[in-house]
């Protein structure tokens, strides 16, 4: 299992974000492996961006984790109720992170589906729900069963990591489509005044 080791993500957050498009997030759940394809990702640099949890250095218990070594999930919970994957960067001490926000399923949807909408089938499924199937960052976590008690997790080794082919996750070969990478400033940080604007925000459209 050729699995990305700590040194990819010890370097600059904002490159890390782009380059993890396209690679494979295997999620270990009930000793099956569930694996997706990343497809949307958001930087968080903490000593210059007002709109990462650990701005200026502000460590709390909960951001702890982003203080740590690179490689590792940094989880945490939004409204009291959607929890959100991100995967710790840089040099540690430096606290920053990648949120991941997009995953298109390569393999185990089945049980990807029902972690996430219940024991519907595919066919019961409306339009909308495939649409927003592993759209946003709620949805990642809810689909790959990963809440607060994965906080931490090491992402070189199971039950988590990251691969830069499906057939290094053990599973049989993806093709993805042809890609064409967009940039934009990042969703829902209105609040963060001039870091509202970086164009950290990195997505695949993914077109026959």
């Amino acid at each position: 299992m050729a699995i990305l080791p700590p040194k990819f993500y010890s370097g600059d957050t904002v490159e890390t974000a782009r380059a993890l498009l396209g690679k494979y997030l295997v999620r270990v759940w009930d000793d099956e492996p569930l694996v997706c394809r990343i497809t949307e990702t958001e930087a968080y640099v903490g000593r210059m961006d007002k709109a990462c949890h650990a701005y200026g250095y502000r460590r709390t218990p909960r951001t702890e984790t982003l203080f740590g070594p690179p490689g590792h999930a940094y989880i945490y919970l939004i409204y009291g109720m959607y929890h959100c994957l991100n995967f710790v960067t840089e040099p540690e001490g430096e606290p920053a992170a990648v949120l991941i926000r997009g995953l298109v399923p390569v393999w185990g949807e089945e049980t990807i589906r029902r972690l996430r909408f219940g024991a519907k089938g595919a066919e019961q499924l409306s339009a909308y729900q495939r649409k927003n199937f592993l759209n946003g960052p709620g949805k990642v976590c809810k689909g790959l069963s990963l809440t607060r008690l994965e906080n931490g997790l090491d992402l070189t080794a199971p039950p988590l990591f990251v691969c830069d082919r499906a057939e290094d996750a053990g599973v049989p070969g993806d093709t993805p489509l042809s890609r064409q990478i967009h940039v934009s400033k990042r969703i829902g940080i209105d609040y963060a005044e001039e870091a509202a604007d970086f164009p950290w925000r990195f997505y695949l459209e993914e077109k026959e």
